[in-house]
């Protein structure tokens, strides 16, 4: 064989075998892709997670467009979140979120993100003018819910890691709709089988989202045997903490202390928010306490929390002077940091104001827990990333994002209330 021969086969041999390891790459690539779970994705700070609610209008008989969701979804992308929850699957909300996502990743091989659905669950008589019937469920409406968060996870098995049974469903303050952990476990175990049966994606995670108190973290009467049950069922627990509330409800560790009283305001409010922070600590412990004292233990994250930014009720100047764009600022950077370097997801509460939840009060805290305002403003948490040019190109409703304010904080800082002070209290 001459040598030139020899020379063109090494060369075609050589080109084979780098377009083969070429193709092995990106068939790797896509594999890995592909094969991201929910045990790799929840408690990896870097899948960070988002409670997310689209609706722009005053009633949700507006379902945002696919469209406006891509809008949203850029957005969220582009700060660093990966991992949507949503809470229920009767609305095309749900089913539009998704398809959303599915979009973004054809057009885009880079887009990445994935979703935690929700199934509502309901007692008998929920939300109607007569009396609700705990002890029962809605099962209608129930299965449906849960029949339609099984056809989206196998749709759509590359987007959906997770399915939420239930949103605070259990606990007992949720007077309009609660049910029994019976229900919830019930409903769990059904998803669990379909897993075991192929007719769910094996590496899905099931869980149910809710109140600490109602993952046995609070008063023993949720201290049941269908609760065991429920948290040996489910493949983590996801739980919520909300010391927002609790600045009117249980206020022991909310204002400003009297040897505080010295330190400038922002040293007062740094100081109060710490100790919400650690006031939400405090439950995630006594849950996983709580967990490990049945001898259980498996992950436990957050489903929920926030801090809304404005109230002109219990929370506001006339309450506990709890909410402000500042004040939801640092709760945001002390449960992203504490959340962050324990490798806890925290889905924070919420990406967007959603001024449907109290339309009848526009000034009613559930309309301003967002991080953004309903045209597309980013609060004092994200200014930085307005800053640091994150958003750049980006709009909602059309309109580019921009700072709350103006970002103009002393203008911020001019509505901003220090925490009463506790008389009589010395830490």
């Amino acid at each position: 064989m001459s040598r030139i021969l020899i020379i063109l086969f090494l060369i075609i041999g050589f080109s084979c075998n780098q377009e083969q390891s070429t193709n092995t790459g990106e068939m790797t690539q896509t594999k890995t892709k592909k094969e991201v779970t929910a045990k790799d994705i929840l408690g990896n700070p870097a899948y960070r997670a988002i409670s997310y609610g689209g609706y722009r209008e005053r009633s949700r008989d507006k379902q945002p467009t696919v469209e406006q969701l891509k809008e949203d979804m850029k957005i969220l992308h582009a700060m660093g979140i990966r991992v949507l929850r949503t809470y229920n699957t009767k609305l095309k909300h749900a089913t539009n979120v998704l398809e959303a996502i599915h979009q973004l990743k054809g057009e885009n091989p880079d887009f990445e993100m994935y979703v935690m659905v929700g199934a509502w669950i309901d007692c008998v008589n929920a939300w109607t003018d007569q009396a609700p019937n705990h002890e029962e469920e809605s099962l209608e409406a129930n299965t449906a819910e849960i029949q339609r968060a099984v056809d989206m996870a196998n749709k759509y098995p590359d987007i959906v890691k997770v399915i939420a049974v239930g949103n605070e469903a259990m606990v007992k303050w949720a007077t309009s709709y609660f049910v029994q952990p019976s229900v919830i476990l019930k409903w769990v175990n059904h998803l669990q089988e379909l897993k075991k049966t192929d007719k769910l994606p094996k590496d899905l995670w099931i869980t149910s989202s809710d109140n600490f108190a109602s993952w046995g973290g609070g008063d023993s009467v949720y201290h049941v045997p269908d609760l065991e049950a429920l948290i040996k069922a489910v493949d983590y627990i996801s739980l919520h903490t909300y010391p927002m509330h609790d600045t009117h409800y249980n206020p022991d560790f909310w204002g400003t202390m009297e040897n505080e009283v010295l330190l400038s305001d922002e040293e007062k409010i740094e100081k109060a928010m710490l100790r919400a922070k650690e006031y939400a600590m405090s439950q995630y412990q006594s849950t996983v306490d709580y967990m490990k004292s049945l001898g259980i233990d498996k992950p436990v994250h957050i489903g929920e929390t926030g801090w809304a930014s404005s109230s002109n009720g219990h929370y506001g100047n006339e309450g506990s002077m709890a909410t402000d764009e500042y004040k939801e600022g640092l709760y945001h950077q002390y449960m992203r940091e504490w959340t962050d370097k324990e490798d806890i997801s925290c889905f924070y509460f919420e990406a967007f104001d959603e001024i449907w939840k109290d339309a009848a009060n526009p000034g009613g805290s559930e309309n301003h827990f967002g991080l953004f305002t309903i045209d597309g403003q980013a609060k004092y948490a994200l200014w930085d990333l307005v800053d640091k040019g994150v958003f750049e190109g980006l709009t909602r409703g059309g309109k580019p994002i921009g700072k709350t304010y103006n970002g103009d904080k002393e203008a911020l800082m001019k509505e901003v209330k220090n925490p009463p002070i506790k008389v009589g209290v010395l830490e």
